[in-house]
């Protein structure tokens, strides 16, 4: 993927996480540059959480370890990045709604290799 690619993903994944943080008590970000650098420690975090344990443990992925681990994630990235404040119960309703929200606008990870539709493994 291009820079392009990657800067409009972090964009909409940074408005995402400030209209959360209208919608969630106990998850507040300061600002979009705030969201930005918020959106970049999480998909940052996902990607080494992924390479470590496998991509059912991440934040994209699904069941209850994954929903729990976004959750574990948010939470963190608040001693990251400045302007963000969360509680334990404002990162699980956060992690929820940006789950939910991903149902219906379904964003790959920043860091995830697109489909060629080909065969490399020969």
């Amino acid at each position: 993927m291009h820079l392009l690619g990657h800067l409009v993903r972090f964009i909409v994944s940074a408005l995402v996480l400030m209209f959360v943080s209208w919608l969630v008590p106990g998850f507040k970000v300061g600002g979009f540059w705030s969201a930005f650098f918020l959106a970049l420690v999480i998909a940052v975090a996902a990607w080494v959480i992924e390479g470590v344990f496998g991509k059912q443990i991440t934040p994209f992925g699904r069941g209850i370890v994954g929903f729990l681990v976004s959750a574990l994630v948010i939470w963190a990235a608040q001693f990251v990045v400045s302007n963000v404040s969360t509680s334990v119960i404002g990162a699980i309703l956060a992690a929820l709604v940006i789950g939910i929200i991903d149902l219906f606008i379904p964003v790959k990870t920043p860091f995830e290799q697109g489909i060629s539709g080909r065969d490399d493994r020969r």
